[in-house]
């Protein structure tokens, strides 16, 4: 049983390597920088702008386009994530309906607790974007560097201070430990990945719709209208109901003071 269980140990510590998710990790990764710093500023800019301008009533359509803008945002990190994380994230609306009206959908904005939890989203997503870069370079440079000691440890190109390369074989033993530090490497930004996913999960899904189709949901409010549809249509059976023995009686006893009948 030990025996077995570390081999399963070994083979899933190489075998970051070989995995399709791995790769797909590191992509994301790559990407949060970039799209990170273009939400911060777009946002700042937004929002800034909005608020200053909302005492002229000016921002308050600008306040209300961003708020549109990064709930599209939050929607495509979403994807992003379920893509290429490969995560499943609830949607961001527990029900939907169809046909609204323009203030019905900024409503179901504003009251939706997805689209402030987004908006903290994106705000994380510049910092943390800066620290997976800084992380991930600085493990891809220096993997990739002790990699090439074998061929460049005889170039101006190697210099390590006081100590110096001088033998082939330390240049390998060098290379191997290169090659140790980038599957280590690996596994530290699928740790990243992985965290970032937990925050998507969290942060970019509804609870309360995990298992909902997101083709097939509707708001609550349109739910208690038709909940109390129902119970009139109940009520008004309930009252035929009871209406109908009285009308019964009526006729009987309109029929015995009728001697012709």
């Amino acid at each position: 049983m030990v025996e077995r269980g570390m081999k399963s140990m070994i083979r899933d510590f190489f075998g970051v390597v070989t995995r399709k998710q791995t790769y797909l990790n590191l992509t994301y990764l790559l990407f949060s920088f970039p799209l990170g710093t273009a939400y911060f500023i777009f946002l700042v800019t937004g929002l800034s702008m909005g608020l200053s301008l909302s005492i002229t009533l000016i921002g308050i359509p600008i306040l209300l386009l961003m708020l549109v803008a990064w709930w599209e945002l939050a929607s495509f990190e979403r994807q992003l994530a379920i893509w290429l994380l490969g995560i499943d994230i609830p949607p961001m609306e527990s029900r939907k309906v169809t046909n609204q009206k323009m203030t019905e959908k900024l409503k179901g904005y504003i009251m939706n607790p997805v689209t402030w939890k987004g908006l903290v989203f994106l705000f994380i997503k510049f910092p943390l974007g800066i620290f997976t870069l800084i992380v991930s370079f600085m493990l891809i440079a220096l993997t990739i560097t002790l990699i090439a000691v074998p061929f460049i440890y005889k170039t101006a190109y190697m210099d390590l201070g006081s100590y110096q390369v001088d033998s082939p074989a330390v240049a390998i033993a060098i290379m191997l430990g290169g090659l140790l530090l980038g599957i280590i490497s690996l596994h530290i930004m699928n740790a990243l990945a992985k965290l970032s996913g937990i925050l998507a999960y969290h942060l970019l899904g509804s609870t309360g719709s995990a298992g909902i189709d997101e083709n097939d949901y509707t708001y609550i409010e349109d739910v208690e209208i038709e909940d109390d549809t129902e119970e009139e249509s109940s009520d008004t059976t309930m009252e035929t109901t009871l209406k109908a023995p009285a009308e019964n009686e009526d006729v009987v006893d309109r029929a015995e003071d009728d001697p012709q009948n």
